[in-house]
């Protein structure tokens, strides 16, 4: 299966079909404004795979995330520095990797993470069957595959003088900006 552009932007397959109406090129042009993602997203073939599933972007250290509903499933990376680690990468957990390498032969760890394997395994661009196992990964979280995925750690809101809060303190926070900056409500 060939994923290279005819054109810009667009693909000779038949997941062009599902864009009726819609010129996707423009939906991730408009995402990467939206982000201020100064540079073209990588593999953006793979946006377009998961486009039923309505993928959102979001830039991470100089990558791109892929997000589906509240889970990242997906990094996409093609850089300059360490292109030994350029490709899709895959949110997975430990418990998850073997029987992914057998549906991805070409899945590895990815060096620039540490030695030991993490939660990330990744399908690498320098590999001939690299498209194939792309779309695939996306039929299979397309299909919520669950070893594929993962919903991220909430984040801490830190407040003007850069001290964490708790939970509940976070709760507190974002009630009072929902209610308004005035609200004296506290019982939360």
């Amino acid at each position: 299966m060939n994923l290279r552009p005819e054109v810009p932007g667009l693909h000779s397959l038949p997941f062009r079909n599902m864009l009726v109406g819609t010129c996707f090129t423009t939906r991730v042009h408009a995402l990467n404004d939206q982000y201020h993602i100064k540079k073209q997203v990588p593999f953006d073939f793979v946006l377009e795979l998961l486009s039923p599933a309505l993928p959102v972007i979001k830039p991470m250290f100089g990558c791109t995330g892929v997000y589906v509903g509240e889970k990242i499933v997906l990094v996409l990376r093609n850089r300059t520095d360490e292109p030994a680690a350029n490709g899709v990468w895959l949110a997975t957990t430990h418990k998850h990797h073997q029987s992914l390498r057998v549906d991805f032969p070409i899945l590895r760890s990815i060096a620039v993470l540490g030695p030991d394997p993490t939660g990330w395994q990744m399908l690498p661009v320098c590999e001939p069957t690299f498209e194939e196992a792309v779309a695939k990964a996306c039929e299979l979280i397309l299909s919520g595959d669950p070893r594929i995925g993962k919903v991220p750690k909430s984040k801490s809101i830190k407040p003007a003088g850069g001290v964490k809060r708790s939970k509940k303190e976070n709760k507190v926070a974002l009630s009072r900006t929902k209610r308004g900056p005035l609200s004296r409500r506290d019982d939360e």
